[in-house]
């Protein structure tokens, strides 16, 4: 699809489940949250404004709603903490901002749109990055507004388990968000809380520039969604980047090799991305990732599992 003009993707995670482990209703409020996202941030590229401002929005609502691992509703750390992550990056001047070990916060993609507008760090962690997202007027939120009871049971049953129950593994994931806007201007970001049963203190792909997210105006920009530690160590972004650039391959072909060197090293996910001619990808290794899609003026799409109709 190559049709110049504002376009907008957003995820909410790739994963195994299966449509019959849904709980009941779990999926028609999957495909709201999607659609609420795709209307916050087409709402804003339609009225002119920038990418960056239409990811974040995007990625904020997703961030208030629980059916998603990011926010309100993120999963648990093994001490039964949530520890929020998320990052942006803008395409015109690969400016970035991400936060991570966030816990108090119920926006930390604003938080680290904070961190990109102070321009003194490009990544802030725990107390650090908190302050500044509240001197930025992110609202703050205490750990009972949090955390949700289906994430302490969650929790409660992974520990029982004896082991981490990945987010790829359950009906929920890592958010986020990328656009093309009416002057050809990229930007994308990521939001997650991580894994259920995670070490206090991990830190995965989302918050990291280059791994979970990138953009840049003269070739693309990517939110990924995945197992984070081997997006990290697969530079996974920013080798969609390098395949575009240096490579010569179109935006899909690109994403797939991408995905194919997450899969060799045993990892799997997916990820969005969009070009500066609105071309967009949407690509996962997994049974399903939940997933939007638009340009202005257009049809809206949503999609959770594979071989689902937009």
């Amino acid at each position: 699809m190559s049709t110049p003009g504002p376009a907008l993707v957003v995820h909410g995670g790739a994963g195994h489940v299966a449509r019959d482990r849904m709980e009941p209703g779990g999926a028609e409020r999957v495909r709201e949250g999607l659609r609420a996202a795709l209307a916050r941030g087409l709402a804003l590229l339609e009225a002119g404004a920038p990418a960056l401002d239409a990811v974040c929005e995007a990625v904020a609502e997703l961030e208030a709603r629980p059916e998603f691992n990011a926010g309100r509703g993120a999963v648990l750390a093994r001490d039964g903490s949530v520890q929020l992550s998320a990052s942006v990056m803008r395409g015109a001047d690969r400016a970035a901002g991400a936060v991570a070990h966030v816990c108090d916060l119920l926006h930390p993609v604003r938080a680290a749109r904070a961190v990109l507008a102070d321009g003194r760090a490009v990544l802030l962690v725990g107390e650090a990055a908190s302050a500044l997202g509240r001197a930025a007027g992110v609202p703050p939120a205490s750990p009972d507004e949090l955390i949700i009871p289906r994430r302490r049971a969650d929790l409660e049953r992974a520990l029982r388990d004896g082991g981490a129950e990945l987010d790829l593994d359950a009906d929920h994931g890592t958010v986020g968000a990328v656009a093309c806007d009416a002057r050809g201007r990229l930007a994308a970001a990521t939001s997650t809380g991580g894994l259920t049963g995670q070490l206090p203190g991990r830190v995965g792909d989302s918050p990291l520039i280059g791994a979970g997210t990138w953009a840049d105006d003269g070739s693309v920009a990517v939110s990924a969604t995945g197992t984070g530690e081997v997006f990290i160590r697969a530079a996974f972004a920013h080798q969609v980047d390098a395949l575009l650039r240096h490579a010569g391959l179109d935006l899909a072909s690109a994403c797939d090799r991408a995905l194919e060197e997450v899969t060799r090293l045993g990892g799997r996910g997916g990820c969005v991305a969009v070009t500066p001619a609105g071309d967009i990808a949407l690509p996962f290794t997994t049974r399903g990732m939940y997933r939007g899609w638009a340009r202005a003026g257009e049809a809206r799409h949503v999609a959770l599992f594979a071989g689902d109709p937009g």
